[in-house]
Parts: C-alpha cells; sequence; structure tokens
C-alpha cells in the first residue's frame, strides 16, 4: 500500500528539478501523475519512465505553461480523459531571475508575475471544481524562503513568493468546505538548474558546482549543506497524502534552518 493509492495528481514544472522528484515519489506512493511542463522532450521522457517503471497507466505527459489559462484547461482535460479524475495538485513551475529592484524591466516583472504568480493563480482555478468533484483532495504551491524574508537582488521573486502565501491562505479558506487542503512550501536554497544552472550545461562539472554550494551554504545554513530536491519532495507527499489530514493554510519552511537566524560565530 502507497500513501497515495488511488490519488491523481498534477505537478507543474515536472520534467526536471523538484517537480520531477515529486512526480516520481508520488508513482513511487501508488499515485496517478500528469506531468506539465513547457519542456516537452525532457517531460515526456521522464513521463515515460515512471511509466516504465510502476505501470503504464501511471503518468501521462501533458504540455502545460502555466500562465495560460487555455492550457490548464486543456491539462486538467487531459488528466481527466487518462485517468477519470483530479484530485491532487502540486503547483511547482517557477522561474528566477536576478536583479537590483530599480534596475528590473517592467516586461521582466510581469514575466515572474506571470509564472509564478498567475500560474499559481491558475492551477488552483482551474482544479478547485475537479478537485471538489472528486470528494476532496490537495493543493500544493511552491513558494519559496524568500515568502518569508527578504532577498536582496531577486525582489520579483520575493514578491510573487509572498503572493503565493496570501493565495494559498485565502484558498485554504474558500475551498475547505469542499473537501480541499491548501497548503505552501517554502524550500531554501536547493540544488537544482535554478540555483545550479552548470546541471543544465553538459560540458560543465554539477558536480563541482554542487560542492561549492555546500561550501557557501555551510556559512549560512545550520544544517551546513544546500538542499537536494528530494527533500522537498518528501514534503509535499506529506502535505498531499493523509499524514497532514488536519492541516490547511500553513506555510512549511524546508531551508536547512536558514530562516532561523544569522551564525556570528
Amino acid at each position: 500500500m502507497g500513501k497515495l493509492d488511488g490519488r491523481v495528481v498534477i505537478i507543474t514544472g515536472a520534467a526536471r528539478g523538484q517537480g520531477e522528484q515529486e512526480a516520481r515519489l508520488f508513482a513511487g506512493e501508488g499515485a496517478k501523475v500528469v506531468l506539465a511542463d513547457v519542456l516537452d522532450d525532457q517531460g515526456a521522457a521522464v513521463a515515460k519512465e515512471i511509466a516504465e517503471e510502476a505501470g503504464e497507466d501511471r503518468a501521462r505527459y501533458v504540455h502545460l505553461d502555466v500562465g495560460r489559462e487555455d492550457d490548464w484547461t486543456a491539462a486538467v482535460a487531459a488528466a481527466k480523459e487518462a485517468f477519470g479524475k483530479v484530485d491532487g495538485l502540486v503547483n511547482n513551475a517557477g522561474i528566477l531571475r536576478f536583479n537590483a529592484l530599480v534596475d528590473t524591466p517592467l516586461d521582466e516583472f510581469m514575466q515572474v508575475v506571470q509564472v509564478n504568480q498567475v500560474g499559481c493563480f491558475l492551477g488552483i482555478k482551474a482544479v478547485a471544481g475537479e478537485i471538489g468533484a472528486a470528494g476532496g483532495g490537495t493543493i500544493v504551491n511552491t513558494a519559496s524562503y524568500t515568502a518569508m524574508t527578504g532577498m536582496a537582488a531577486v525582489g520579483t521573486y520575493a514578491a510573487t513568493k509572498h503572493a503565493i502565501l496570501g493565495l494559498t491562505r485565502v484558498a485554504a479558506m474558500e475551498l475547505a468546505p469542499s473537501g480541499i487542503r491548501v497548503n505552501a512550501m517554502c524550500p531554501g536554497a536547493i540544488d537544482t538548474p535554478m540555483s545550479n544552472p552548470s546541471q543544465l550545461d553538459p560540458e560543465a562539472d554539477s558536480a563541482e558546482t554542487s560542492a561549492a554550494l555546500d561550501e557557501l551554504y555551510r556559512k549560512l545554513v545550520p544544517l551546513g549543506r544546500v538542499g537536494q530536491p528530494r527533500e522537498v519532495a518528501d514534503l509535499a507527499l506529506f502535505l498531499t497524502g493523509a499524514d497532514s489530514s488536519y492541516i490547511t493554510g500553513q506555510p512549511f519552511v524546508i531551508d536547512g534552518g536558514w530562516l532561523a537566524g544569522v551564525s556570528v560565530i
């Protein structure tokens, strides 16, 4: 028996990083997963691997630009056609841009808002009725460490992640009568292509960059290392499964203790 037996969960940004690990873990726990992304070749390949490992009826890939409402409509329809229902969503997709706030062009600001903030809003809107019709379920929104505090050079990203916490709390209140729990994850530094772009360069030594990240965060994070995507996936599993049955509307920080404070020793 898996922790998600019988569940059908859409996971955005599932072609790589945290979303990929969430899809693999959820399928391993018995869920039928719909992997959604704009990276079609990568996403389809991951879905194929999961289907080969867990069963042909356990994974599907759908193209989804989270900032487009029509794409959400099509993705939900594809999920229902494949698996008959939708009773879970992990809003994982997101982008990061580095810039001083006053130097950020409006187009760049709106691009990050469209993916991170609007994408989360559209996801909640698209699945709420389906999850309610399925008898209830869960929505897990991916916020950030920067949703809980400020961070220079990522002002646009931090603004959207703060907004996701607001959306999470309101959705939790409004959707509770339909049996839908809504929570948010707030990861700190996680070793994904977002924080370690060398993972996208076949000629780069991503292990060397990961080691450098560990060295950097040894000074910033009480646990002394960068986080791993599987650790975030484990939190997503907890918030999607029955172990969190009396939890809704909450942010869960997973940052190795970074938010606790900075040591001067």
